[in-house]
């Protein structure tokens, strides 16, 4: 009896945990998935509909303060300063109510220094924001934060103010379903 009851067991367990993929009513195009098929949950329905990255519209909407995706630092420096603190807030409560969602924050700095200061540099500026955001309720697997030191500047130019468009950290999301920036 035993024999029979285990694998009953172990075949309803499997049964119970696959999932049936729910069709995407969003009327737009298809968006090509980045993960290889393997869908890892089920993102919230979004009242404001998707955009062409499959983003919530309150994501990208220039008018909404979570398209609001960089944070600027001073030179030499990876504190958090207080003009971001209620932006990085919102960014929190965002991934707070829609645990599906993930961010990458990716630390940059500007050209001076060494590669290797650069890059610890813009490692912890990553973390100083992954630290208010988890501070904040969001969960530590919702945040991941990477540097990329001074190879992906936002201005090309060599003076003050190109340099202090390029001390940030930046915010990319991405659904559980795979669709997003990341």
């Amino acid at each position: 009896m035993k024999k029979l009851l285990i694998p009953a067991l172990l075949s309803a367990l499997i049964v119970g945990c696959s999932s049936t993929p729910i069709p995407d009513d969003n009327g737009g195009a298809p968006v090509e998935s980045r993960t290889g098929g393997s869908n890892t949950g089920v993102a919230p329905v979004v009242a404001g509909g998707l955009d062409s990255r499959g983003l919530p519209r309150e994501l990208t909407d220039p008018k909404s303060t979570l398209a609001q995706r960089s944070i600027y630092f001073d030179l030499d420096s990876y504190e958090v300063k207080g003009e971001y603190k209620d932006l990085v807030a919102a960014h929190a409560k965002y991934l707070v109510a829609n645990r599906g969602f993930k961010v990458l924050l990716q630390g940059n700095t500007d050209e001076r220094g060494s590669r290797e200061y650069n890059l610890s540099l813009g490692q912890k500026r990553a973390d100083a924001v992954k630290r208010s955001l988890t501070l904040l309720g969001a969960r530590e697997d919702q945040v991941e934060s990477v540097s990329l030191g001074e190879e992906k500047p936002k201005n090309d130019g060599h003076d003050d103010s190109a340099w202090a468009e390029n001390r940030r950290a930046d915010i990319l999301y991405r659904a559980a379903d795979g669709r997003g920036e990341f």
